[in-house]
This record gives C-alpha cells, sequence and structure tokens, in this order.
C-alpha cells in the first residue's frame, strides 16, 4: 500500500485576524502578524477572527473512509479527487472500488475547524488510521504554524476530562495529567496586544 502524504498550507495570514479583532473593539489595524501571546490567547478563547485564519490540507493516498470521517464535520470544505471513469483513468471500475481505496483528497478549514475536528480525531476511540492521518495534519500545522498546533488537542485535554461513553482510559495516566497541564499552561501567557 502506498504511504499517506500531506502537506498543509496556510492560506490566510494571522494579521488578518488581528486587525479585524481591533476594529471590533473600535482600535485601528495593525498590519502586522500578532504575537504568540495573542494567538494563544485567541484561540484558547476561540473568538470569533480565528475564523479569518484558514488552511488547506492535501492528503496523497487517503483511503475513501478516512476522508469520510473528516468530511463529516461542520466547516469542513472537502475537495475529494473524482473517481468518475470520463474523468480519470482507474484501474478498476468504479462500482468495484472499496471503501480502503486510496485517494487524493483536500480539505480547506480554518483554525475553529482544526480545533473542533482534533477534538474528535485525536481521541484515541477515534479509529486508527484517522488518528494517524489528522496526527499527520498536526504535523505539519506545526512547522507553518506552531500555535495552532498547540490547541489542536484531543476532547479528553480540550474539556479537562473524558466525555467518552467508552472510555479510552488515558485521562487516568501521568501522560494525560502531563499534558493537560500543557495545555492550560497556554493560556497563561500575558501579552499587551
Amino acid at each position: 500500500m502506498s504511504e499517506l502524504k500531506c502537506i498543509v498550507t496556510q492560506d490566510t495570514s494571522w494579521k488578518r485576524a488581528l486587525n479585524e479583532a481591533r476594529r471590533t473593539a473600535g482600535k485601528e489595524p495593525l498590519d502586522k502578524e500578532p504575537s504568540r501571546k495573542w494567538k494563544l490567547k485567541s484561540l484558547i478563547a476561540e473568538h470569533s477572527q480565528i475564523k479569518l485564519v484558514e488552511y488547506t490540507i492535501m492528503f496523497k493516498n487517503l483511503r475513501q473512509w478516512v476522508g469520510v470521517h473528516l468530511l463529516r464535520h461542520l466547516f469542513v470544505l472537502p475537495f475529494i479527487h473524482s473517481q468518475r471513469e470520463d474523468r480519470r483513468v482507474l484501474d478498476v471500475p468504479r462500482d468495484e472500488l472499496p471503501q480502503g481505496s486510496l485517494n487524493d483528497q483536500d480539505f480547506v478549514v480554518n483554525a475553529q475547524t482544526l480545533i473542533n475536528v482534533s477534538r474528535k480525531r485525536l481521541c484515541n476511540c477515534a479509529s486508527k488510521e484517522t488518528r494517524e492521518a489528522w496526527g499527520l495534519v498536526k504535523e505539519r500545522i506545526h512547522e507553518i504554524d506552531p500555535e495552532m498546533a498547540d490547541v489542536m488537542v484531543p476532547n479528553c485535554i480540550y474539556r479537562g476530562f473524558c466525555p467518552e461513553v467508552k472510555s479510552c482510559g488515558w485521562y487516568k495516566t501521568e501522560a494525560y495529567l502531563k499534558q493537560l497541564e500543557a495545555y492550560r499552561s497556554l493560556n497563561q501567557e500575558e501579552d499587551g496586544q
């Protein structure tokens, strides 16, 4: 089976979010990238300006059913590469393609959507393959926007407890407590913007 690949681009800058947030407070735009602290506070608070920061996720060799898991989330704009035989040459007829067939799939999302999807798809109760695919997205986000990646956490970290009906039990471990503390400390940084 071919290796899953993922490329993520940041399509809009944090400068746009900062300028709009300042406008709502009756302040003039600064036309500069905000500080790490400002980004983290906006992300942790989930203020509306984070919806202005947009990304494109491009998968190569993603299983069809994993893509279905991802496109089920609100505000994920999917661009699934066509399996129409009049558009592409396929190895087998379209009706015979299994759910596990590989396809290239792109998703356009904003910062709020990355938080929301991460809560479910980084959870140990999510399928292993979906967790791995979304973990790869988080790695790629970290390369271009570390503050965004810092807040992409599973639901138990986000909420501070496990809300699952059938828990994996990770919330009872020392590793969980360390990650929870690290997440909570993100909001402790001071900022002047």
